[in-house]
């Protein structure tokens, strides 16, 4: 019999947790609270260590396929000024991988195609009511969505990844201390559109305020706007007030929001996890993503952080295997019998989250400050302070290649950790390892 995983959430995170345990073995159920994964949300960029990742849950060359970041980027002033001008190509070429921009909803179907048959339950809400340890199995409480009861499915399983979310009720549950998200004071709007001819991939900035524009491979832009505002801010009309805010930006900016209507965008308070979990493990439990490390999304390393935490999980759970069991694995016809197969132990589960833990959070942690460090100077108002700091920004736009792969490489340059037994040299599963 497989030992069991259940895993909370079917975001990037959770899924890809999901199709990574099921590929070494795992019985997994993903329970998510939706009635159903609607093709919603905006874009997300997809860094060399989200590649890498996607590499290893056989999903990657998929993504490849779509709009990798190509030619010149950059970032601009308000009136079209170059501040940083680079080559992704160069860079991708540097760093072994490019960047590949998608719609979200592109990820989680492939993700979704890439899971077991009735692997995914929908419609459900789910809560942790014992983390279980090294003798005794998790629990997990079930109920359908909106319908609590006194009576609900209690669920056992040898495993629990929370991939619940920022908010996450797993995290409140196991760590009731901790202060939970804080809001940056910091507005988005995101939205996906009809893209102008011509779009050049580019993040401007103002005072206070960001937008950035960047091509999906279907002919639309995913975009994104920013600006400091007191958390909970709200307007009638969004769309009216992204006009508004950005009219007298450069091209194509307005002409991209004239291409908005009121559904097409996505407004929320952004909020991070500033006070660190002191682990991501508790008994049987894991958690993953932003449960676990919710960051700021100035690095675009939220969706890539979490796609890293669901591979790491993976490899280290499959270290801990029981004997095999006699039962041969499956076989094309043309090969000789396929030897008998390693099937997961549920008795190292704890040492293997605890392993998580090591490897993850002090990574997650470096990322988060270095992505709330990096957004601090877009939410300057200052006309002095603005003046020096794209100021400096030319100055490093005169270098940005070199120093485009030389600051982003210990972030985007991460590896998966080798499987043991798989014959890859451990320096390569580092963090920041690269292959020159």
């Amino acid at each position: 019999m497989l030992p069991t995983a259940l895993v909370l959430g079917a975001g990037i995170g959770g899924l890809a947790a999901a199709v990574g345990l099921a590929r070494s073995g795992w019985s997994v159920t993903v329970l998510e609270r939706a009635p159903a994964l609607e093709p919603v949300g905006a874009g997300i960029a997809l860094a060399p260590n989200a590649i890498r990742a996607l590499d290893a849950l056989g999903v990657a060359d998929e993504v490849r396929a779509m709009a990798a970041l190509r030619g010149e980027i950059g970032i601009r002033r308000a009136d079209g000024r170059w501040l940083v001008r680079a080559d992704a190509t160069a860079a991708g070429e540097a760093l072994g991988e490019s960047t590949v921009v998608v719609h979200r909803a592109r990820l989680v179907d492939l993700l979704v195609r890439a899971l077991p048959d009735g692997a995914l339950r929908t419609g459900v809400e789910a809560a942790v009511v014992d983390a279980g340890d090294a003798t005794r199995r998790a629990q997990v409480t079930v109920h359908p969505t909106g319908r609590p009861t006194d009576t609900p499915d209690v669920l056992d399983a040898d495993l629990v990844v929370a991939a619940d979310g920022i908010d996450s009720r797993t995290r409140t549950a196991l760590f009731p201390e901790h202060p939970g998200p804080v809001a940056t004071g910091v507005v988005a709007w995101r939205f996906v559109v009809p893209a102008p001819e011509g779009l050049v991939p580019a993040e401007t900035w103002g005072r206070g305020s960001v937008v950035g524009l960047a091509p999906l491979a279907d002919g639309r832009v995913y975009g994104y706007a920013t600006a400091v505002l007191p958390p909970g801010t709200r307007s009638d009309d969004e769309v009216a007030e992204l006009r508004r805010r950005f009219v007298t930006w450069h091209d194509p900016i307005p002409a991209v929001l004239d291409r908005l209507s009121e559904s097409d965008v996505l407004r929320h308070d952004l909020r991070w996890l500033a006070t660190p979990l002191p682990r991501f493990d508790v008994g049987r439990v894991a958690l993953l993503g932003d449960a676990a490390h919710a960051m700021t999304p100035n690095l675009g390393q939220g969706g890539c952080q979490a796609l890293e935490d669901a591979v790491t999980l993976g490899v280290l759970l499959g270290r801990h295997r029981n004997p095999p069991t006699g039962r041969p694995g499956p076989a094309p016809a043309s090969a000789q019998p396929a030897a008998p197969v390693a099937h997961p132990d549920p008795a190292g589960v704890p040492a293997a989250l605890a392993a998580y833990t090591a490897e993850r959070l002090p990574r997650t942690r470096r990322v988060q400050r270095m992505s709330a460090q990096v957004g601090r100077p877009t939410t300057w108002t200052s006309p002095v302070a603005v003046a020096l700091r794209d100021a400096g920004a030319s100055v490093v736009g005169r270098i940005a290649g070199p120093l485009l792969v030389r600051r982003t490489a210990p972030v985007v340059g991460w590896r998966p950790p080798a499987a043991e037994g798989d014959g890859t040299d451990p320096a390569d599963a580092r963090p920041g390892a690269g292959r020159g």
